[in-house]
């Protein structure tokens, strides 16, 4: 897919503008029942990240993968649990994205997440790579 690249250095970083715009555009995020999303951020593809395939939806033009989904598949093993896995994103200063709840639902049908599961976070690659780094270097 010419839409996806390979590379995660050429994944921008999330910015906090971004994310307003976003939230702005799904009706505020989690909790609202909207669903809408706006920008094709309901289309969601499987794309390789490290070998495996993960969801990822193109929300204003940021491909933005499922972060319970990498954490289980990549992270778990290395870390105490998600909460571990908040805290260094904070420190990181990475802010995830709040799912829609047609998002999550779509997640879900994909087995990405668990079925009883209703919140989910979307990161960048980039994010995603600063993250792992930081989980398999400290």
């Amino acid at each position: 897919d010419p839409l996806y690249s390979s590379s995660p250095s050429e994944s921008p970083r999330l910015t906090n503008s971004l994310v307003n715009s976003f939230l702005a555009s799904s009706g505020g995020g989690a909790g609202t029942g909207g669903g809408g999303g706006g920008g094709g951020s309901n289309e969601c593809k499987m794309v390789d990240l490290h070998g495996v395939k993960v969801a990822s939806f193109l929300v204003e033009g940021q491909e933005l993968i499922c972060l319970p989904q990498v954490f289980d598949l990549f992270l778990k093993h290395l870390v105490g649990g998600l909460h571990t896995v908040y805290t260094k994103l904070k420190r990181l200063d990475i802010s995830p994205v709040v799912c829609t709840v047609e998002q999550v639902r779509i997640l879900r049908g994909l087995g990405a997440i668990q079925p009883g599961v209703n919140r989910c976070k979307l990161i960048t690659r980039k994010d995603f790579e600063t993250l792992y780094n930081d989980c398999t270097n400290a």
